[in-house]
């Protein structure tokens, strides 16, 4: 092969380089939060945590008392104990009415129980990072090559003297 054949087929092979995708990283104008050092983390605070499950609760409370419709039911069996189609209608409207209020009402008591659960979670999470965080800072000390300071001899590896008794 000739050299100069050579240095055309490397400057062909470094054209074609030049276009193919990199797997070493996306490029700054498709990776998101690129400007911020704290973007892409997620962050969660307990207080958030408890105010969402809070307000979960309070609506659940809420619909209990104030979306419920009792009379409903009395009334479409009145309406149709006297031969009114209007009571079997209202009757079915009260059914599913009840039906979709109970599905409202779990839905906030499962955002509710979850918040909860979350929170408790994430503080045993704390926890637990916390403790293996400093064990690590612990086992780091221990191997910090720099410990006796600088020019000091460490004293495990100085000559031993003979003892003389």
């Amino acid at each position: 092969m000739a050299w100069d054949e050579w240095e055309r087929l490397k400057a062909s092979a470094a054209d074609k380089d030049a276009a193919r995708m990199q797997l070493n990283g996306l490029p700054p104008e498709d990776r998101p939060n690129a400007g911020s050092p704290s973007g892409g983390f997620l962050k969660v605070d307990q207080q958030d945590l408890a105010a969402i499950g809070d307000e979960a609760f309070k609506l659940y409370n809420r619909l209990w008392k104030e979306a419920r419709v009792t009379s409903t039911d009395s009334a479409a069996s009145d309406l149709s104990s006297q031969g009114f189609a209007l009571g079997g209608a209202l009757q079915h409207v009260s059914t599913r009415w009840d039906k979709q209020l109970g599905s409202v009402m779990d839905a906030c008591a499962l955002i509710s129980n979850h918040m909860d659960f979350t929170k408790n979670a994430h503080a045993g999470d704390e926890i637990f990072i916390e403790r293996h965080v400093s064990g690590i800072q612990t086992l780091d000390a221990g191997f910090d090559e720099d410990w006796a300071g600088h020019g000091k001899p460490n004293p495990v590896y100085a000559e031993k003297k003979d003892k003389k008794d």
